[in-house]
């Protein structure tokens, strides 16, 4: 198993493959792709699962994390989802967020992700915006709203 940058084409490919399949390949494409850093985990240089990671600032939003179906369920995507998220916290991002499909908000909650409250529709299917705060370095722990819990 290897965990890289891969190229947003092969993003792409599995984007479309997994999520959108009945779609044009141009409906999985995001406007701001070349701004991302892609991700891929790969088995035997076959890409298993991808997510898209967007950096602005100390914020960082993941995007388009897919694995193949047949794949599902086997840890691989659990394995590139905590990768990034690492990747994310070392590169000094404070909060990141994901648009989750609404019936995998558990999937996300077992990384420390949480509701905000906020959801939407787009083709048909139903979304929550998922978040986690991480601490800056030598901080004392965070609430589910990034501020800082003291003992006082």
């Amino acid at each position: 198993m290897d965990i890289r940058l891969i190229s947003k084409e092969q993003a792409w490919q599995l984007r479309h493959e997994v999520m959108w399949p009945e779609r044009e390949l141009d409906y999985v494409k995001l406007d701001d792709d070349d701004a991302g850093e892609h991700y891929g985990l790969l088995e035997q240089e076959r890409l298993i699962s991808a997510v898209s990671l967007f950096i602005e600032g100390d914020e960082a939003q993941f995007r388009k994390f897919a694995t193949l179906e047949p794949e599902q369920g086997k840890g691989f995507g659990s394995r590139l989802l905590q990768y990034v998220l690492e990747e994310a916290e070392a590169r000094g991002v404070r909060r990141i967020f994901c648009n989750a499909r609404s019936n995998k908000a558990p999937f996300y909650q077992k990384f420390g992700l949480a509701a905000t409250g906020q959801s939407f529709s787009k083709g048909g299917k139903d979304y929550i915006i998922m978040e986690r705060f991480f601490r800056p370095a030598g901080a004392g722990a965070l609430d589910r709203n990034g501020v800082e819990q003291t003992n006082d």
